[in-house]
């Protein structure tokens, strides 16, 4: 009877907490007054978002009904815009395929990111809130990618996005090509033999999905299991999507052959002469996107010596669904919306620009149905920013996720994040072309 008790009393002590804690979840939560840009359509002014459980129930003019419980936040003056989708990022410390081989699909970064990194935090101060993470470029494959919502987390587990119901699916596969994963054997010493080693592998891959449709369920005739094949399998059938570290127009052409030979979708990440191939690139069905990045200080890998701040322009001219990246640490994850605002300067319009770092970006991770725009039934991930997005004066002031403010400017502890340098991120912000940075 006592444990009855004992029992009954913690459950009300549960209730009681969540009626504290759970309040911004429960609780409808209305922001007005703003400039709302919701990506999917025309900027609202004096606008209402209305979010609840996690999710957008409304957003619209200053006559979108409020329901009476909600806690209304009142954002005048200030812009808010979708959480930023970043397609390609480094943060959280983790690694990849090691030297042993060139080809690791097997290997998953998920395994080796540390969820408490400071990292992160950086990224929420810059308004990111949907990332792909990727192990390095030092191989034709370094493994697989994961996408992460950048929720308040104690394991990785807790930052997963999942892309299939059986929870199996968190993110692409991470392929390169041109100088990169380039060296002594095991690692291919031209890039007719990176071609031709790739090719080889989706052959088997292909041979392997063969013996598992063969099977027909039975499982003593089912082929040994091979998780590396596993994978690649999931790319053939197109529930993974290849993201494809290359530069040069050649590399860029030959990625797009590898897609189309084995039926693949890929995003082509970096693209650094994008420019000089654009309309081959929007001709070619398997590719979802342009993942490109903006550099404001040129030098480095010789490979990217024609990269143009107008790729962006190029390809948003060809027709081509393109998004920015930051590739953090070569570009900061703090700073990404100046990305965009320097594709608008090199010929963007305003509009491309702003759905480089949302929706196009949520498109190219195959979950542009939960975020990327404010939309009634999408996730609530949001930023408020104190002005327009490109100004050079603007700041990220909140950053929400799910319903949820993760992030707050005028938080010391938040705030040292978003101004702090090599104090704040010791040993964090270098370049290297191995598992890590890969620019």
């Amino acid at each position: 009877m006592q444990k009855l008790i004992r029992s009954f009393a913690l459950a009300m002590v549960g209730v009681l907490l969540f009626g504290v804690n759970g309040f911004s979840q429960s609780t409808p939560q209305a922001f007005t007054g703003a400039q709302i840009i919701p990506i999917s359509g025309e900027p609202i002014n004096n606008g209402v978002l209305v979010v609840e459980d996690g999710k957008i129930v409304a957003v619209g003019d200053e006559n979108t009904r409020i329901p009476n419980n909600a806690e209304v936040h009142d954002a005048t003056g200030k812009v808010i815009m979708p959480g930023l989708v970043d397609t390609h990022s480094h943060i959280g410390g983790g690694d990849g395929g090691d030297r042993s081989s060139t080809l690791h699909p097997d290997v998953r970064i998920m395994d080796s990111i540390n969820p408490r990194s400071e990292s992160f935090k950086r990224a929420l101060a810059g308004g990111i809130t949907s990332v792909n993470v990727m192990p390095g470029s030092g191989h034709l494959m370094s493994g697989q990618t994961v996408y992460l919502k950048l929720r308040d987390a104690n394991t990785i587990e807790d930052m997963l996005i999942y892309l299939d119901d059986e929870k199996t699916i968190y993110g692409g596969l991470k392929m390169a090509n041109g100088t990169n994963p380039r060296g002594n054997p095991p690692s291919p010493g031209t890039r007719a033999k990176a071609a031709s080693m790739v090719r080889d592998l989706y052959i088997k891959a292909q041979e392997y999905q063969a013996k598992i449709e063969a099977a027909d369920g039975d499982e003593s005739k089912m082929p040994q299991r091979d998780i590396g094949m596993e994978t690649l399998v999931e790319v053939l059938e197109g529930k993974r999507i290849v993201h494809n570290h290359t530069h040069k127009h050649q590399d860029i052409l030959t990625a797009i052959r590898l897609a189309e030979e084995f039926g693949y979708r890929v995003v082509l990440q970096h693209v650094s002469e994008a420019w000089k191939v654009a309309d081959e690139i929007a001709a070619s069905d398997n590719v979802v996107g342009s993942s490109i990045i903006t550099l404001d200080s040129f030098g480095g890998k010789v490979e990217a010596k024609d990269i143009k701040n107008s790729n962006g322009r190029y390809l948003e001219e060809a027709g081509e669904l393109v998004g920015f990246h930051t590739d953090d640490g070569i570009t900061d994850s703090r700073l990404f919306l100046r990305s965009a605002a320097m594709g608008i300067r090199e010929g963007m319009s305003r509009e491309g620009a702003l759905e480089a770092v949302t929706i196009a970006n949520a498109i190219m991770m195959d979950i542009d149905d939960r975020v990327g725009s404010l939309e009634e039934g999408k996730d609530a991930d949001f930023v408020i920013l104190t002005g327009d997005p490109f100004s050079v004066y603007t700041h990220v002031e909140q950053t929400w996720i799910e319903g949820q403010k993760v992030w707050d400017r005028a938080n010391e502890e938040d705030r040292k994040y978003a101004t702090g340098g090599y104090q704040i991120y010791p040993g964090q912000i270098h370049t290297h072309h191995g598992n890590g940075g890969s620019q």
